[in-house]
């Protein structure tokens, strides 16, 4: 894309009023960017409003500005020399995906290796989304799933956000260890792509620009708007096959994603919790309303008509039970951990069951809470942990 081109098209983009539906009516009716912007006020008044039609002929203040930066943008050179790339709607590398949905980004902002960004990232993926606070299991569970259907050969989606997208993210990057130049893991931002939010994800991001890719429709300098991020959530269900949701309360982000996937017409998994925990609320509610009950990768594998066995990576399950599934040998080994069992509990009631003094019993939740064995919940409440 050279210059006048991108000026067109972030003109277009960066226009106050007109979103995507309406600028693709534009793009319809008129052409590409320079045609458009070649009309005059009332032939654009015959697919959009009068101020719309003001809002595209009219330059954005500090347009001249805004235009050098994305240009530096583009040439500068990213982590582990990835690049940066905007594609517009209607390149060949627009992802197909997109095109699918009512209201398709103008412009996609890209970051990846040159070779994951510069052809069409594909739908096939699964989205795995969930809590930004979720229960110490919930986070395991995140990573494993994402680890285990990373090496059954899919690529993992999420948000980057904290929890749970920031788990899978490292489960799909810990998939794809041994195996170069496939697509690890795709993350969709609601900021502009020279920013990492939240910042504590900084060094993740690297990592997924080195093996995976970071896209966002938000212009450069966008900051973590409250109003981007449930629209995000659209673009991670339609760069996807399937969502899972791990953990979510009745009022997460994470059921905005899984609606979008239903009125796609894409499948939804929910992995079931504690009736206590409020994190497990939201997916009780998606499994109410026909989403699939999922306890195994083999079980999202399987709806997805993906090889579950005979495949050329490591079996699912494998991994699920070797990074700690195996609950059962894990309480074997200590009491405590089999009167806990898997709903979360208070201390006054492990105090009943076991019989110990509550400073013993204090004492043996801290030596397994450091040996990341027992997480604690908000309200006093504890929870085994699956060890990954």
């Amino acid at each position: 894309m050279d210059r006048e081109d991108l000026a067109g098209w972030l003109r277009l983009a960066l226009a106050p009023g007109v979103g995507p539906g309406t600028a693709r009516r534009l793009l319809t009716a008129f052409g590409l960017p320079d045609a458009l912007l070649g009309q005059s006020a009332a032939a654009l008044e015959a697919v959009c409003s009068a101020a719309q039609a003001r809002a595209i002929l009219a330059p954005p203040e500090g347009f001249d500005a805004v235009l050098a930066r994305t240009q530096d943008w583009l040439a500068a050179t990213g982590p582990g020399g990835a690049v940066h790339r905007i594609v517009a709607l209607g390149d060949a590398a627009y992802p197909p995906g997109l095109l699918e949905i009512a209201d398709p980004p103008l412009l996609l902002y890209l970051l990846g290796p040159a070779a994951l960004v510069d052809v069409p990232l594909p739908a096939d993926g699964l989205a795995i989304v969930g809590s930004r606070n979720p229960t110490p299991q919930g986070a395991v569970d995140a990573r494993l799933f994402a680890r285990a259907l990373g090496e059954a050969g899919l690529t993992i989606v999420s948000g980057l956000a904290l929890g749970v997208d920031g788990a899978a993210h490292e489960g799909a990057l810990e998939a794809a260890t041994a195996r170069d130049g496939v697509l690890a893991t795709v993350a969709v931002v609601g900021t502009g792509l020279d920013r990492v939010y939240p910042a504590r994800h900084r060094a993740l991001a690297h990592r997924i620009a080195e093996r995976g890719v970071i896209l966002g429709e938000q212009p450069l300098g966008t900051p973590p708007l409250q109003a981007n991020f449930p629209r995000r959530n659209r673009l991670i269900a339609a760069l996807s096959q399937g969502t899972l949701v791990v953990e979510a309360a009745l009022a997460s982000g994470s059921l905005i994603t899984a609606r979008c996937a239903v009125e796609q017409g894409k499948e939804v998994f929910a992995i079931p919790g504690s009736i206590h925990a409020p994190q497990s609320r939201g997916c009780h509610a998606l499994i109410r309303q026909g989403a699939k009950l999922v306890e195994t990768a083999e079980d999202v594998l399987e709806e997805l008509r993906r090889p579950t066995a005979a495949t050329a990576v490591r079996p699912a399950a494998d991994i699920l039970e070797d990074e700690g599934a195996l609950a059962d040998e894990d309480a074997g080994d200590d009491p405590l951990l089999a009167h806990l069992g898997h709903a979360p509990a208070t201390l006054d009631a492990l105090c009943a069951r076991t019989g110990l003094p509550t400073p013993v019993l204090q004492a043996r939740l801290l030596e397994l809470e450091l040996d990341g064995r027992v997480g604690r919940l908000p309200g006093g409440l504890f929870q085994r942990v699956e060890r990954g």
